[in-house]
């Protein structure tokens, strides 16, 4: 007969044993896909990056251009800015007045008829009639200058007058007119024996300057 400890002992081997669940593993990372790195530019020696800096940034792409220089400032001449105006005074001036002959005058190469404006406007404003002589002498007449005034006006009577203004270059003859704003730089080129023309210029006293 089979004891009774045998036959626990042989139940208990018949029971199936009970399996531990496996561990779980860590899942793989992933690698990671790398940024291709772009080329990097040549190192630039520390002379040529300093040179290159010192450069304006419009000349850079080209060196060989020399740079422009800018032209020296032009003087402005001081003229006072408001005019008092006295009491005028009536006058007439004809041509047959022996107060009216040309006389010599700011130019050694031109005659000024007074018309008389000055006088009667306490100085305030100057008028009279220019008669240059001929022919024209370059070395005599063709001074760059300019004059401090407020207002210049010119009227060609006879003849005519080239001359340069700040760069431009007119020809003026009878029955032109034009105006010469303070301080514009401007030379005499050249006129014929007969040119005449009528200038009113305020304030009647005014600087003139040579350049």
């Amino acid at each position: 007969m089979v004891t009774a400890a045998k036959a626990a002992s042989k139940a208990a081997a018949k029971k199936p044993v009970a399996k531990k669940p496996a561990a779980k593993q860590p899942a793989a990372k992933k690698p990671v896909a790398k940024k291709p790195e772009g080329k990097k530019p040549a190192p630039k020696s520390r002379a040529a990056a300093q040179s290159a800096a010192k450069l304006p940034t419009a000349k850079r792409a080209d060196k060989s251009k020399s740079s422009s220089k800018k032209p020296a400032a032009l003087p402005t001449l001081k003229v006072p800015a408001v005019t008092r105006w006295k009491p005028q005074k009536f006058m007439a001036a004809h041509a047959s007045d022996k107060s009216q002959q040309f006389r010599k005058g700011l130019r050694s190469y031109a005659s000024y008829r007074d018309l008389g404006i000055s006088k009667a406007t306490g100085g305030v404003v100057q008028a009279h009639v220019i008669r240059l002589h001929g022919p024209c002498d370059p070395a005599v007449v063709s001074i760059r200058h300019l004059h401090g005034v407020q207002f210049q006006f010119l009227y060609m009577l006879k003849g005519w007058m080239e001359g340069e203004y700040n760069g431009r270059r007119e020809r003026f003859e009878a029955g032109a007119c034009w105006i010469q704003p303070n301080s514009i730089p401007h030379t005499v080129l050249d006129y014929s024996d007969d040119c005449e023309m009528i200038e009113l210029i305020l304030p009647g006293t005014f600087e003139t300057r040579e350049l």
